[in-house]
């Protein structure tokens, strides 16, 4: 487009390699990392955010498909393993799962229910509860998108070795626990310094 300009390609694609991204050294400190050492990290770096990418893209695509956010697919998707189980699941069982209050889980249900995606019955053992029974139709769908996508991940993690599978497992965990709970609520001041 006329006045606006594009940032190199390279640059774009390598925003998060140190050498690009943290040009002075101010968050990352590359003393001590190889050339080659610093260039299979940056490997990793840019395996993990294709990674992240191509999950963005089946979540979204799921959702344009069934035309649900992710609050609602995951309240489907744990009333379908409850039932694979011969379990009912409750309202109660989708506010613990998901985190979030009686009056949001009333929303999320009544929501769906409207959309034809569950029905509320009877509790076949408990008088006081609605089990929530998802629909066939939307059932199949989700099998159709998120359950055959779960499914190639777990033959790729199948395909790993033992040992490979643990070293993955004590990536991820200590990946996750960088985005944790230690910079929420820090003086951001504070941190530049």
């Amino acid at each position: 487009m006329p006045g606006i300009e594009r940032e190199p390609d390279e640059i774009v694609r390598r925003l998060h390699d140190p050498r690009v991204a943290d040009v002075r050294g101010r968050l990352v400190d590359l003393s001590g990392i190889g050339e080659d050492e610093l260039g299979q990290i940056v490997r990793v770096m840019d395996a993990m955010f294709r990674w992240r990418a191509a999950e963005q893209r089946v979540t979204r695509a799921s959702h344009r498909y069934m035309r649900l956010g992710e609050t609602d697919m995951k309240a489907l998707r744990l009333a379908i393993v409850m039932a694979d189980q011969g379990r009912h699941v409750t309202a109660r069982d989708i506010a613990a799962h998901l985190g979030i209050t009686s009056a949001a889980t009333t929303k999320l249900l009544d929501r769906l229910e409207s959309a034809g995606h569950i029905v509320r019955t009877r509790h076949p053992r408990d008088r006081r509860a609605l089990a929530i029974v998802v629909n066939p139709e939307t059932r199949k769908a989700a099998e159709l998108t998120i359950g055959r996508e779960h499914a190639r991940r777990f033959r790729v993690a199948a395909a790993l070795s033992t040992g490979e599978r643990e070293v993955v497992i004590r990536f991820l965990e200590s990946m996750s626990a960088t985005s944790e709970d230690e910079w929420i609520g820090a003086d951001l001041d504070d941190s530049a310094s």
